[in-house]
């Protein structure tokens, strides 16, 4: 069982994101405050969790939380501001979309920008040790994750509805093959280097 927060005595709230490492689409992420009697055995992070069981919490997640914000970063904004600091924009911006300014924000990872006088706490693999965290978790991925499969009709020849834009080798192939599109991050090296031996 995770942990409910930090301080049991601050309002606190968990963020997270997700699609750091893909090729395509935006870098999502997501702020929860849960209410102190929280409870729920299945909420872990969410990589470690079947699609069927994220979209059951997510809904369980919007129903009870005191509060929780969700944004995308796009592949543009990505492209000139990096992506380290569009995952902590999109961090920055969830948690402004909450109802309730947090006393204290726990972040999943090991970097993030100080918001105002709110303090906060960077933990590493935090979305398999605090339920915030974990809940941010599931909503970053559960909304980026529709995201992928909405633009997956535009161009299904990728197949993002499967591979959410991360660099498969299906993916690189069809890169390689199609060229890319305006939902591929052009600051990322999106194929590998090939090196040919001239003999």
């Amino acid at each position: 069982m995770l942990d409910l927060k930090i301080h049991p005595d601050l309002v606190e709230c968990g963020t997270d994101e997700a699609g750091r490492g893909c090729l395509a689409g935006p870098v999502t992420a997501a702020a929860v405050i849960l209410p102190d009697n929280f409870k729920n055995t299945l909420l872990n992070d969410s990589k470690k969790l079947r699609e069927s069981d994220r979209d059951l919490l997510r809904l369980l997640i919007e129903e009870k939380a005191i509060s929780f914000g969700v944004t995308h970063i796009y592949m543009d904004r990505i492209d000139t501001i990096n992506i380290l600091n569009a995952s902590i924009l999109a961090m920055q911006e969830s948690i402004e979309k909450l109802k309730i300014v947090p006393q204290h924000i726990a972040v999943d990872g090991n970097r993030f920008y100080k918001m105002k006088d709110i303090s906060h706490s960077c933990i590493i693999k935090g979305d398999g040790k605090f339920l915030h965290i974990a809940a941010a978790s599931i909503l970053a991925k559960t909304y980026r994750d529709e995201f992928m499969k909405l633009i997956h009709e535009e161009y299904p020849m990728y197949n993002w509805k499967k591979n959410k834009g991360y660099p498969t080798r299906e993916h690189r192939e069809a890169i390689k093959k199609y060229g890319i599109t305006k939902y591929h991050r052009k600051s990322f090296k999106l194929l590998p280097e090939q090196y040919k031996l001239v003999l």
